[in-house]
């Protein structure tokens, strides 16, 4: 992949950014560091946790810090493929569940124009005080409610038009995880799921795939179809990748020279409305070679193939050149290529 692409100033991105800013202005080094290292160890784990993961403020600033950028380009790739399976379509409003910080609120509005009531549930009350704090700098967030509460089996729901759930599944026991999803289904239009692109990530992701499909949603991305997903359980998964500019604060605290990573993550978008899926999607990084270019797809007929294309296909070698992982085969129509 290439380097990230440029960032606007006034876009979401760029206020999110200078936002987060001087988050560790006070936190000694060493602290923040010890807080990351446990939080590495608890977001890449299968364990679930019997309390808050963010404890305190120390824990908010370097979850922050550390996974913040990455959750919102994650949400926002999610959320971008999601928008393009329903074309026309912005909700009304946003039910962001287990949210923290308010990372996939930030990245809706980078997806959605405009303004609309946004709520984010959390039991971390630390972690709601830091979002509200963040969200104060973006007025199209500047009214959102930050709302404690416990996210598993007892959560009730008010109807929503989209209801994200991004990097919490994995923090809640089995019984949790089905209750939670089963309650998005039935409280929302549209249902958007990230997990870390992991294959336990990417096994709860099928887990809740399959429950929002018995509820009556239809899968609008990354899948082309609803039916079941063609990888064999145990012998791959599904993942996509996006790239995240990486601040000077966020090179200090993840102890890294580079100005971007890769963050691998798993999703699903599932909705009630009238959907349009990609005829197929990109679902390994394109292998581009010496006239031709290697692109692995899920396809609508629930099959995993392998196309080459060649400079013989003109303008359709030149898209696929210029493809992504995790994009849709072949570019839409009124996409130049």
């Amino acid at each position: 992949m290439n380097a990230p692409a440029p960032v606007s100033p006034g876009s979401p991105a760029a206020t999110l950014r200078g936002a987060l800013a001087g988050l560790l202005d006070g936190l000694p080094p060493r602290q923040a560091a010890q807080a990351v290292e446990r939080l590495i160890a608890t977001y890449r784990g299968a364990t679930p946790t019997a309390a808050p993961i963010l404890r305190d403020r120390a824990d908010v600033v370097a979850y922050a810090a550390y996974r913040m950028p990455a959750t919102f380009e994650a949400v926002r790739s999610a959320l971008t493929a999601f928008a393009d399976a329903v074309p026309g379509w912005t909700p009304g409003d946003h039910l962001d569940l287990g949210g923290g910080t308010g990372a996939a609120a930030w990245a809706a509005s980078a997806t959605w124009d405009g303004k609309r009531p946004v709520t984010v549930l959390d039991w971390a009350e630390p972690a709601l005080a830091l979002g509200r704090e963040l969200a104060a700098a973006h007025p199209a967030l500047a009214d959102t409610r930050w709302q404690g509460s416990r996210i598993g089996a007892a959560l009730t729901l008010e109807p929503a038009d989209l209801v994200t759930v991004s990097y919490v599944l994995n923090e809640l026991t089995g019984a949790d995880r089905t209750a939670l999803v089963d309650a998005a289904a039935g409280a929302a239009r549209s249902v958007v799921i990230v997990e870390p692109g992991t294959p336990d990530g990417y096994a709860r992701v099928i887990e809740a795939r399959d429950r929002l499909i018995r509820a009556g949603l239809r899968v609008a991305a990354p899948c082309p179809h609803s039916a079941a997903c063609p990888i064999v359980p145990g012998t791959d998964w599904c993942h996509f990748s996006a790239r995240v500019s990486r601040s000077s604060l966020h090179r200090q605290v993840k102890g890294g020279s580079l100005a971007y990573e890769d963050e691998k993550f798993s999703y699903v978008a599932a909705t009630r409305l009238p959907v349009h899926p990609a005829p197929a999607r990109v679902v390994r990084k394109p292998q581009i070679r010496k006239g031709q270019v290697l692109l692995d797809l899920c396809e609508t007929d629930q099959a995993l193939r392998r196309t080459t294309v060649t400079k013989r296909h003109g303008d359709l070698y030149r898209a696929a050149r210029d493809t992504d992982w995790g994009a849709p085969w072949p570019p839409p129509a009124g996409e130049a290529y």
